[in-house]
């Protein structure tokens, strides 16, 4: 595992949340309104994608679409860079192919559980700023507990003054469990779509060949891992004391059982849809980031001749 993949690994994967961060934005809304309210008994101010990002930017300006960026950007430069420089390792070295040559799934998906949890605990803090800064709106569209950051690094330096080091990670359990779903998933089924598309004679350009792969792999990215996305967003969101606990989930259970009770099956799949329409072209686009930049460093840094 060289260093450069591990940077190409990241700067793919910020390239691509600079386009899918406004969805993000959304989905996180969508998850957090009507907390622990059963269906109908709420006001929704978000009520599918399109409307919700015009609700945005009618009360909050377009940049409210780009809200927490900056802690997104690191988030996802930590956990890929882990990520997908272990999935790519695997595949140079031959781990993830059969003895004929094809892609095993199962393989895929361990690769992508083991880069995918190391990179997402070390991420932790920026996850849980990223959700904190997602949720913060004005008034008249608010939805769940309204953190105040001003910035990143104020809610770096306030989370450490209020909770310390361990606050860093204090939902780092929830958070693991979503990307064990998702990166087994996801690399899982990525590499075996674009096999078959590819074999099949299906799709021949290599960008639209990603793409729809990249489609495929994540509806069922979607389908596997929303529950276990809202788990995430409402254990990072909620208010704690000043020992670190949490004042509405005292724990990972308890957050899915009371979930469960008030909202039932509704509320463990909030934000279907902007996951779905998030996960197929973020993953798309890390993956063509990723191979477009190894091919410039194959082409443009190892092949020049070294005094």
């Amino acid at each position: 595992m060289t260093k450069s993949d591990f940077v190409l690994g990241g700067t793919a994967a910020m390239g691509a949340v600079v386009f899918t961060n406004p969805i993000d934005v959304v989905k996180t809304r969508m998850q957090l309104q009507g907390e622990l309210a059963a269906r109908g008994t709420y006001v929704k101010p978000y009520r599918h994608l399109p409307q919700a990002m015009l609700q945005i930017v009618l009360n909050d300006g377009l940049l409210a679409l780009e809200k927490g960026l900056a802690p997104a950007l690191c988030y996802q430069f930590v956990l890929n860079s882990v990520r997908l420089s272990v999935y790519s390792n695997a595949l140079e070295l031959g781990y993830l192919q059969n003895e004929d040559g094809s892609i095993s799934f199962y393989r895929g998906m361990f690769f992508g559980a083991l880069g995918g949890c190391t990179g997402t605990y070390f991420a932790s803090p920026f996850y849980m700023i990223k959700a904190q800064q997602h949720a913060q709106a004005v008034k008249s569209i608010a939805v769940g507990f309204q953190h105040k950051h001003t910035s990143m690094m104020d809610a770096l330096l306030h989370i450490y003054r209020t909770n310390g080091i361990s606050g860093f990670w204090r939902a780092a359990l929830p958070s693991l469990n979503r990307t064990l779903v998702a990166s087994s998933v996801q690399i899982g089924t990525f590499p075996k779509a674009k096999s078959v598309l590819k074999d099949k004679g299906w799709v021949t350009h290599p960008i639209l060949l990603s793409f729809c792969a990249g489609l495929s792999s994540g509806t069922l990215v979607a389908v596997a891992n929303s529950p276990f996305d809202v788990l995430t967003t409402r254990m990072y969101n909620q208010p704690v004391d000043e020992k670190g606990r949490g004042l509405m989930y005292k724990g990972l259970v308890d957050c899915f059982t009371k979930i469960w009770k008030t909202e039932g099956l509704h509320g463990m799949y909030k934000g279907f849809w902007p996951i779905y329409f998030r996960s197929a072209p973020h993953t798309t686009l890390t993956f063509v980031f990723f191979e477009k930049l190894l091919h410039v460093r194959d082409h443009y840094v190892f092949s020049q001749p070294r005094n």
